[in-house]
């Protein structure tokens, strides 16, 4: 091989290794950061456990934006979809796999919840919620792939001033977002004494999953992509 070439590799190697170290770096910052919000939810809560929850939904989000092919924004990517240039992509499609993923790592001091704001509108939003065992839903913290697209976006519920009940002026400080029940219990369906109704669950899932996604296509930001 021409030592040309060689150089040229060499260069484009760290061009790109340069331009995804300011990338990893914030991941690395965001899920330390989510490791202990997570685990400081209760006294109850697995630290080693939130560090893994953290770790897998950054990756995941990172790895989905990849999978499908994410350009630009959420808005752009929604619209890639309802023209079928994309199969995935909507904001029920990053909650849905994010959520998946995190099923498998069978948490057992948290809980995994699907949270949803401004339900059947255009705005709809669909996210993943954690809390610790026997804690409210509004007391955990939302994990969102889709709003920055692919750079996983975390707060505490009641904190997410971007999904809030809208008042003319300002932030109402009242959540927008609800438990949607239903697909709660499809992404706690690995737990024990629940197996046996884990057949009935994902049969109901699957069976709204297309209203579901018909809804959330029409969905769009209510923020830009990037914070």
């Amino acid at each position: 091989m021409k030592m040309s070439n060689i150089i040229r590799r060499i260069f484009w190697v760290v061009v790109f290794l340069v331009l995804i170290h300011p990338t990893w770096a914030k991941d690395e910052r965001s899920i330390k950061d989510l490791s202990k919000a997570l685990a400081g939810l209760s006294s109850d809560v697995d630290p080693k456990e939130a560090e893994l929850v953290s770790v897998t939904a950054h990756t995941t989000a990172r790895k989905l934006a990849r999978d499908y092919h994410v350009v630009l924004n959420p808005e752009f990517q929604a619209f890639l979809v309802n023209v079928g240039a994309r199969k995935r992509g909507w904001c029920g499609h990053w909650a849905q796999d994010i959520g998946t993923r995190l099923k498998e790592l069978k948490p057992k001091t948290l809980v995994l919840h699907w949270g949803v704001a401004y339900d059947h509108t255009s705005s709809e939003n669909n996210c993943l919620v954690v809390t610790a065992r026997n804690q409210p839903f509004k007391d955990g913290i939302i994990l969102d792939g889709w709003r920055r697209a692919g750079r996983l976006f975390w707060c505490p519920v009641i904190k997410d001033d971007e999904y809030e009940v809208e008042q003319h002026y300002g932030h109402s400080g009242i959540t927008a977002w609800k438990e949607n029940m239903q697909w709660s219990a499809w992404l706690q369906d690995y737990e024990t004494g629940k197996s046996k109704s884990k057949t009935a669950t994902n049969n109901k899932v699957n069976e709204s999953s297309s209203a579901h996604e018909e809804r959330a296509s029409n969905s769009d930001s209510r923020q830009p992509a990037t914070q």
